[in-house]
């Protein structure tokens, strides 16, 4: 990640970042050039050893695709996948790494805990505030839980297959100041396994503990 400098400043931003991700969290690359053969790479990969499936290949690599642009086209650095494995089980989840530029270019931006503030007067379905200390600096933690009547019940289509929504996830948002700029850093967690919903923030919490500024 190169972040651009923002303000004059006697020294500049980090240069970039760094996290530890467990194993089995494989990385897209979300530059145009790049993003479809990281995504074949990692299709390649789920579906290794396994030839009778084309149509779930197929579907597969079309929503990576879809995802890995809108998280380009948003603002986002880099996407993860979790391919890690528990027993015979893959467990869901992703990682969302985004810029965030000043919310008010040539004025004076709300702070996180401002920010925080307002989120928590705000209200909302299954959402928790807080602030949290991570050794990168202060975050704004948001959390989202669906409620029940977000699960939606499969459907027939007329050839007969079966389709459902998207399934509900909670979602783990760390926001953090990027230190000497006007910046900030958005770590955006999500799984659909809700029933461990609870485990999956620990597991989370671990990962944006352990972001780390690099300086050149």
């Amino acid at each position: 990640m190169t972040v651009p400098a923002g303000m004059d400043r006697t020294q500049p931003p980090p240069s970039d970042y760094q996290l530890l991700l467990p194993d089995g969290w494989f990385r897209i690359d979300l530059e145009p050039e790049r993003r479809r053969q990281a995504v074949d790479a990692l299709v390649n990969r789920q579906f290794n050893g396994v030839d009778n499936e084309p149509r779930l290949r197929r579907l597969l690599r079309q929503e990576l695709v879809e995802r890995a642009t809108n998280a380009f086209d948003q603002g986002g650095l880099e996407l993860y996948i979790s391919l890690q494995r528990a027993g015979a089980l893959t467990i869901p989840a992703s990682l969302l790494v985004t810029l965030i530029p000043p919310m008010r270019p040539g004025g004076q931006s709300p702070s996180l805990r401002e920010l925080a503030d307002e989120l928590g007067a705000e209200g909302g379905r299954g959402r928790t505030v807080s602030m949290v200390e991570l050794a990168a600096g202060t975050a704004m933690k948001v959390r989202i839980d669906p409620d029940a009547t977000d699960v939606k019940e499969p459907v027939l289509t007329t050839s007969g297959e079966k389709e459902i929504d998207a399934l509900p996830s909670v979602t783990v948002d760390y926001q953090l100041g990027v230190p000497r700029s006007d910046m900030n850093l958005l770590l955006t967690f999500s799984t659909p396994l809700v029933q461990i919903a609870d485990a999956m923030v620990e597991l989370f919490d671990a990962v944006a503990g352990s972001l780390r500024w690099k300086d050149e």
